[in-house]
């Protein structure tokens, strides 16, 4: 009794490996859209965390800012008692000690918030300039500093 060999086909043969090919290539596709959608993830994360700090420094200029309106506020007075660059209050150094406290960056030393009572004119009409700096954490030094400028009148 003869035993029949199966022969494969020609068109076969050209076929071996396909399927794993084809396998290897749907695996790239995937990695390639897990990596796409990981580097979103951080970035969104980095918006996030950058919409904070803008918020907070909104936050703690609105309080200074209301504890301008409570005080006195002639333009002398908000001058002698919130003005960065003539002295400092009670309530400005605590105000200064919340910012250090709430935004990244900040030291006794570097991107301390700034306030500017000016006399725009003759009229003395206690325009206040606030500026918070901040740095967020893993910025390198040579990367400028974030900050939030609030500019109010206080009559």
């Amino acid at each position: 009794m003869l035993k029949k060999i199966a022969s494969r086909s020609p068109a076969l043969d050209k076929q071996d490996g396909m399927m794993l090919l084809e396998g290897l290539i749907a695996i790239l596709v995937f990695s390639l859209g897990i990596l796409a959608l990981v580097g979103m993830q951080s970035v969104a994360v980095k918006q996030v965390t950058d919409a904070k700090y803008r918020s907070d420094a909104s936050l703690l200029a609105s309080q200074l800012i209301g504890t301008m309106w409570v005080s006195n506020r002639t333009p002398a007075a908000l001058k002698a008692s919130f003005d960065t660059a003539e002295g400092e209050s009670a309530e400005l150094t605590n105000w200064k000690a919340a910012v250090a406290a709430t935004l990244p960056g900040i030291t006794d030393e570097v991107n301390q918030p700034t306030v500017d009572v000016t006399s725009l004119g003759t009229a003395n009409d206690g325009t206040v300039t606030l500026t918070i700096f901040w740095r967020v954490p893993g910025d390198d030094s040579s990367s400028a500093t974030h900050r939030y400028v609030n500019v109010a009148q206080i009559r």
